[in-house]
């Protein structure tokens, strides 16, 4: 019975894929469920949940910095993927993070802006957020968890109340978390690094920044998970396939600099 569950995961997902593929700016295949519409509504939803949560900054240094790096960067994102114009948010927290909404929505906490020692650093995170809407990875994500989840209904259906079988479809769920979603997560972080890259080298902020970005972010996390078992890549991993991507991307930040693209945001 759980491989005739098993064969019906496997319809479940080919049909997934052969109806809801998408194509990533990397040229990679992504499964898309949801409507551009909808995911633009949860991210403007999300943002403002999170704004009445607060607390943020509505002046001071921080946000100069973090509002004059967002603008240089804005520019370089095509106007399809925040129709309605980007809106920037800084929330006083020691969190370090920032994140991206589909929608135009970016939010950046000061932990982050303790870690990054100026604005090239500083770019390199806001470009690599805005990327993960580049690429439609909320989409991507939410599609992945529910492809799963339609598969793992049906096998429960097919396990019916046999313990034996219940105790296979327990195993066959850690399976289903370790090798279908959270690599999908660590994909979604790498790419976002390539695209992130050549935006922030686009706006004219050097991308050999986010070399020393990284490192600073390896040296503030302390211990981390096993790269298998993280969202994402190590440490080492990431900085490594930066360094490859790099004579491309300083190629670009050359060109956007010889275009006067200079951006003088304060560090």
């Amino acid at each position: 019975m759980i491989a005739s569950g098993s064969r019906v995961l496997a319809a479940v997902v080919l049909v997934a894929l052969l109806t809801a593929c998408a194509t990533s700016p990397t040229g990679r295949t992504q499964l898309q469920f949801m409507p551009d519409a909808q995911m633009r509504s949860m991210g403007v939803a999300a943002y403002r949940e999170m704004k009445d949560a607060g607390p943020i900054l509505e002046d001071g240094p921080q946000v100069a910095q973090v509002g004059c790096v967002a603008e240089a960067i804005i520019p370089q994102v095509p106007d399809e993927y925040a129709r309605d114009g980007w809106a920037v948010t800084v929330f006083d927290s020691d969190q370090v993070n920032a994140f991206a909404l589909p929608g135009g929505k970016i939010g950046v906490y000061t932990g982050l802006l303790a870690v990054t020692d100026n604005a090239d650093q500083l770019a390199a995170v806001i470009a690599h957020e805005i990327a993960h809407v580049m690429a439609e990875h909320a989409n991507e994500r939410m599609s992945t968890e529910m492809a799963t989840a339609i598969g793992l209904g049906a096998l429960q259906v097919a396990a019916g109340d046999d313990p034996q079988r219940q105790r296979a479809l327990a195993v066959l769920g850690v399976g289903a978390q370790v090798g279908i979603i959270l690599p999908f997560s660590r994909t979604h972080e790498s790419e976002a690094d390539e695209i992130g890259l050549g935006l922030m080298a686009d706006a004219g902020f050097d991308p050999r920044a986010s070399v020393a970005l990284w490192q600073n972010m390896a040296d503030a996390g302390g211990n981390a998970p096993p790269g298998f078992l993280s969202t994402h890549p190590s440490g080492e991993t990431r900085i490594a396939d930066l360094r490859a991507e790099l004579p491309a991307a300083i190629y670009r930040y050359e060109q956007a600099r010889a275009a006067g693209r200079r951006p003088d945001c304060p560090s």
